[in-house]
């Protein structure tokens, strides 16, 4: 056995655009013949919704060996459970970004009232925002507002048309009130601040013992993520590389798309497996 391999490497990953993309993010810039084949991982109301690479399939199931997998996503548990990732049910899950931690697919309910208990001494009301919402969002971008596990906001825009002025107006006012805003492409989030990956992932490492965290994710709301990881990988596009988001720990990658899911998997299977 190798001196890593004596470790307790756990794998923290969020998921969309991340590991798993809709086909409007696969990036897939080369001429098709040379396109790489994709796995299904998620259907929506019968029609294929998210996809990974067939070589990226094949890296979670090693990665799921090697290491404690744990996918880490803002999507809410019934979102997540349409996603059948290859291999077998993850003993841990972070959903609702950080609401929510499945535990062999079962809601930990213990866990969400911790969770509910910090939003409640950190942040506004969720009432306070969508109230704020409502007044503000302009229905010539605004497709749909959604409320997700009754923890946090979503509203699905046409970006196109979308004010950036209001994004950066709306993100001040959020931040006065211990809310986060992100951008992520038809989607813009609010979230109580209290409310994190992070937060959610060092109470699995708790319950497993882990001690040595791999991490990868893309936006905003995984950058708590990265930073409470040894060592972490973020793609070539999304939130934080648009905005030059950087850590000594955590290695830029200049691919984008579901190529970049593909090599971020390689790269964590290589330190788990070493």
């Amino acid at each position: 056995m190798t001196t890593t391999n004596l470790k307790r490497v756990l794998v923290a990953s969020d998921l969309d655009r991340t590991l798993i993309y809709s086909p409007s993010a696969l990036a897939l810039s080369m001429p098709d013949e040379y396109a790489p084949r994709l796995l299904c991982v998620e259907v929506n109301e019968a029609r294929p919704l998210s996809f990974m690479t067939e070589t990226a399939a094949g890296l979670v199931q090693r990665l799921a060996v090697a290491a404690e997998f744990v996918p880490a996503t803002t999507r809410t548990r019934k979102q997540y459970r349409r996603i059948n990732l290859p291999g077998p049910i993850p003993r841990f899950a972070i959903c609702a970004n950080g609401g929510h931690i499945l535990v062999k697919g079962h809601t930990d309910h213990d866990w969400n009232a911790e969770m509910r208990r910090r939003l409640a001494d950190g942040s506004v009301p969720l009432a306070e925002v969508r109230e704020h919402l409502t007044r503000t969002a302009d229905p010539a971008w605004l497709r749909k507002e959604r409320v997700a596990e009754d923890l946090f906001v979503y509203l699905v825009v046409e970006r196109g048309l979308i004010s950036e002025a209001w994004v950066k107006e709306f993100s001040g006012w959020a931040d006065e009130r211990g809310w986060t805003v992100s951008l992520q492409g038809r989607k813009i989030y609010a979230v109580p601040k209290p409310l994190t990956k992070s937060a959610a992932l060092e109470e699995v490492v708790r319950r497993t013992g882990a001690d040595h965290v791999l991490a990868a994710g893309d936006s905003l709301l995984d950058a708590d993520l990265l930073m409470a990881a040894h060592a972490g990988w973020r793609p070539g596009h999304g939130e934080l590389a648009d905005s030059g988001w950087a850590a000594p720990h955590v290695e830029p990658l200049a691919v984008a798309g579901v190529a970049a899911g593909e090599e971020m998997l390689r790269r964590m299977l290589a330190v788990a497996e070493a």
